[in-house]
């Protein structure tokens, strides 16, 4: 059935990383940007030469990202422990703490339609003997959800009842938010996906879960225009119905970390996997694109 979905076959582009992470569509540069987090750098691909070059190094070990509605770039940093702008390569900090406490290391980020920026906090860049950060301490004593207000500078946690909330992605009309939790069995919970509906000022309820019995973690997640649910699953990408039926899956030779839609059209999906990125052509497109500039995805 991924054949529905997908119309070519899957590309390496790239190997040489440690951990491949957090990949982003930049309209403004027609390149793929994103992370090798044991590295410390940020890489990108341009489709149009099939080079990759280092965009930034000693970058505090950055995770996730997302594009603003401005076109500048949100991304996650577990070393410096907040969520920060990097517009045109000058980078600044959002938020870093909550409550007067640090944050844990802000892992993957979403900008919705109101700009306000929702992102996810779990401890990995601070566990003991890290690759992707440095060892600290669960400071405000949780692992959130936040939703933030660039504008005001408010900060809400919005979704208390995950262990460790990784990626996340909202539904074409933002009514839900789906959150993969990476916690695990060795945690007592789950590999999941669980979904929220969103109501004024953020406010959310779980509404479902999908519980993933086979070991492989959903990680990164992006939802189409079509309401269907990509998700990272161990070695492949799978494909869900917004009632978590399963649609196709895309075998991939690592394991994967995250995904995003881009090119020129948007209907390109390029997937971080341990070493390596990928590219396979779909025949879709990011939900958020609709909500940003053209070629935003």
């Amino acid at each position: 059935m991924v054949d529905d979905f997908t119309t070519g076959p899957l590309e390496c582009l790239f190997t040489g990383s440690i951990w491949a992470e957090g990949p982003l569509w930049v309209p403004s540069s027609r390149t793929v940007r994103w992370s090798d987090i044991p590295n410390d750098r940020i890489l990108e691909f341009d489709p149009a030469s099939g080079n990759t070059r280092e965009y930034a190094v000693g970058v505090e070990f950055t995770n996730g990202r997302t594009l603003d509605a401005d076109g500048s770039v949100v991304q996650c940093s577990h070393g410096r422990r907040r969520v920060e702008r990097d517009a045109g390569g000058t980078v600044t900090a959002l938020v870093d703490s909550y409550g007067g406490r640090r944050l844990n290391s802000p892992n993957d980020v979403v900008v919705a339609r109101d700009s306000s920026i929702w992102f996810t906090d779990p401890p990995y860049g601070i566990l003991s003997g890290t690759r992707e950060g440095h060892e600290g301490e669960q400071e405000y004593g949780g692992c959130n959800v936040f939703r933030f207000e660039p504008a005001t500078g408010k900060l809400t946690a919005v979704i208390t009842d995950l262990v460790h909330p990784n990626g996340l992605a909202f539904s074409p009309d933002e009514s839900v938010l789906y959150v993969a939790d990476t916690a695990g069995p060795r945690n007592g919970v789950p590999l999941r996906i669980a979904t929220y509906s969103v109501r004024g000022g953020g406010r959310s309820a779980r509404t479902g879960t999908l519980e993933l019995e086979d070991g492989h973690p959903a990680d990164g997640l992006r939802v189409d225009t079509g309401g269907r649910i990509w998700t990272s699953a161990g070695p492949s990408v799978r494909i869900y119905s917004p009632s978590f039926e399963l649609l196709g899956t895309i075998p991939v030779p690592e394991t994967v970390s995250n995904l995003c839609f881009g090119g020129p059209d948007g209907q390109d999906l390029y997937l971080t996997a341990t070493t390596s990125l990928y590219r396979i052509r779909t025949t879709t497109t990011d939900a958020a694109a609709r909500t940003f500039p053209p070629n935003h995805n």
